[in-house]
């Protein structure tokens, strides 16, 4: 099992959310190297859902990987935000995952997280906008023991 971030904006999507519908495609991510990581994530690995353009900013709670290698309905839809007109239904170009909620957290603040992330964690790194990223299973598991959540 992998361990990820997930960012997202809690008044655009948030813990809330997916708790109250269960399960969700993570779709809108428009960034190559976040795409990558949504592409080798696999069935169970975990997520930590962290809520983004808050303040504070903070891990609200874990999901868990459910359906891999999705092509992202976004891309097809000329009324979304997330519309990319070089893709076709048999040639997509961004693939995501669905996600099922796991539980809610009282928040973890970033001024928390940066006492378990390494220094050069894309998520504590300066100026890093990367709204998917693998966590170390060390991190994950310190911040599951933290939260006294197995």
């Amino acid at each position: 099992m992998a361990y990820w971030l997930l960012k997202s904006e809690p008044q655009v999507y948030g813990i809330e959310d997916l708790e109250r519908e269960g399960r969700a495609i993570w779709d809108g991510v428009r960034n190559y190297q976040a795409r990558n990581y949504l592409m080798q994530m696999k069935e169970g690995d975990l997520c930590f859902f962290y809520h983004s353009g808050t303040t504070p900013p903070g891990i609200a709670g874990r999901c868990r990987v459910v359906r891999t290698l999705l092509p992202d309905p976004t891309q097809f839809d000329p009324e979304s935000p997330y519309y990319d007109p070089k893709a076709t239904p048999e040639k997509p170009r961004w693939y995501t995952v669905e996600v099922a909620f796991v539980e809610k957290w009282p928040l973890v603040p970033l001024a928390e997280l940066k006492a378990l992330f390494p220094p050069d964690h894309p998520l504590v790194k300066r100026g890093n906008r990367l709204s998917v990223m693998p966590v170390p299973p060390e991190v994950a598991e310190a911040l599951i023991v933290r939260r006294g959540s197995r």
